[in-house]
């Protein structure tokens, strides 16, 4: 049966999409960069009397031209030398990138003006001597292909962002999104991701965000979040927490990763819907690829810790309703020595109480309690543990019973 090609429309959208995006990745390119990558390509393709003559003025123009020259020549040297496999690579990732029309292009003495200069303030005024036009991408690929075809689709990716042969993976490497995130003691923080996706904060957290054409990453730097994260397959989203990686399509879940409270040192996930993959990672923050004694799948109802070591723990099961209870403003102990306890209310406010006495700090605890409500924890205190407070120096110290 015979198949149809996709509506050329659809074509032309995503085509001029890209061509506008990487537009602006040239206007933030210095001038000069560009330039020298253009002459540098066209002198390999080899120019004629008048188009040499027009180098060598360029050339002349500024010393800081034929510096950028060389550099860019250097630049270009491995790029002449690379291997078949690498520039298939290049060649399939750009086949249904490169955009149609022409890119931004200069001032061109035997053509007259032509499309809008790329502009980039400078510390000094850039000369502006005759400079070669930008052909389109494809063409130019084209036109260097036959005379180079080793190379072509990385000297023409050279030519076009000023950059080195690599500078289309590095266009492609940045972030299109990029934002830290911080709530200090006692703050909650709610924020929609331009992806759809939603995160909560907790008290004296911080994170850092960054979305990425093919991916989505955040860092838990501290503290503890909630994440609600919008389903897109082409576009993993990872978390790192410590020596803990999450990495989900689309779910709801809390990770905490605190340095004093609950579990400080160690980085814990609850998953309330959906299914999430965990990996113990070091200190580079990536896991191993043969290491599958250090990976989990888990589905909502389940939780992991990976403690202060790195080391995966077993998964327990955590009533869904239970994560991140924080959210409603509670918070609950479990066996939890009454140091530990007295430092997570101490991440919601000042509670005017201290421990001095280790022995004190080891007593044992549970109970659900308002974080707001720090004072009301401590008129409690006496009849949960045998203790009493003493008021000294401005602080509540609990003490205990003799």
């Amino acid at each position: 049966m015979k198949q149809h090609a996709p509506p050329s429309h659809d074509m032309d959208a995503q085509d001029e999409a890209d061509e506008r995006e990487f537009e602006n990745y040239v206007r933030t390119q210095n001038p000069v960069l560009v330039q020298a990558a253009l002459w540098a390509t066209r002198r390999t393709e080899g120019l004629g009397t008048t188009a040499e003559a027009e180098f060598q003025g360029w050339l002349r123009a500024d010393p800081a031209h034929a510096v950028a020259y060389q550099e860019m020549e250097q630049s270009l040297d491995p790029v002449r030398a690379l291997p078949d496999d690498k520039v298939q690579s290049l060649r399939e990732s750009l086949r249904h990138k490169a955009p149609r029309g022409t890119p931004p292009q200069v001032l061109n003495a035997s053509t007259g003006p032509v499309a809008e200069p790329i502009v980039q303030p400078a510390s000094r005024p850039i000369k502006r001597p005759p400079q070669p036009a930008l052909p389109s991408r494809r063409a130019w690929m084209a036109g260097i292909g036959r005379l180079f075809p080793q190379a072509a689709t990385a000297v023409a990716v050279a030519a076009l962002v000023g950059g080195g042969w690599a500078g289309w993976a590095h266009w492609r490497s940045q972030p299109t999104f990029a934002k830290n995130y911080a709530t200090q003691r006692g703050q909650r923080l709610d924020i929609q991701l331009p992806d759809g996706s939603a995160l909560q904060l907790d008290a004296a957290t911080r994170i850092e965000v960054r979305l990425y054409r093919e991916r989505r990453e955040v860092r838990l730097v501290e503290g503890q979040a909630f994440f609600i994260v919008h389903a897109n397959p082409q576009q993993p989203f990872d978390v790192q927490a410590g020596a803990m990686r999450i990495t989900v399509v689309g779910t709801r879940f809390s990770v905490r990763h605190t340095l004093t409270g609950l579990d400080a040192g160690k980085s814990v996930l609850a998953v309330e819907s959906g299914r999430v993959r965990v990996s113990q990672t070091g200190a580079s923050g990536e896991a191993r690829a043969d290491d599958v004694t250090g990976r989990v799948e888990l589905t909502g109802g389940q939780g992991v810790t990976v403690d202060e070591g790195g080391r995966l723990q077993p998964i327990v099961n955590v009533a869904p309703a239970s994560v991140a209870a924080w959210r409603t403003g509670r918070i609950s102990f479990n066996d939890t020595p009454l140091a530990e306890a007295l430092a997570e209310l101490e991440r919601y406010g000042d509670t005017g109480l201290v421990v001095l006495d280790p022995t004190v700090g080891a007593l044992r605890l549970g109970g659900s309690f308002n974080v707001r409500q720090a004072g009301t924890w401590a008129q409690a205190l006496p009849s949960l543990l045998p203790v009493r407070l003493q008021q000294h120096d401005g602080v509540l110290e609990i003490i205990g019973l003799r």
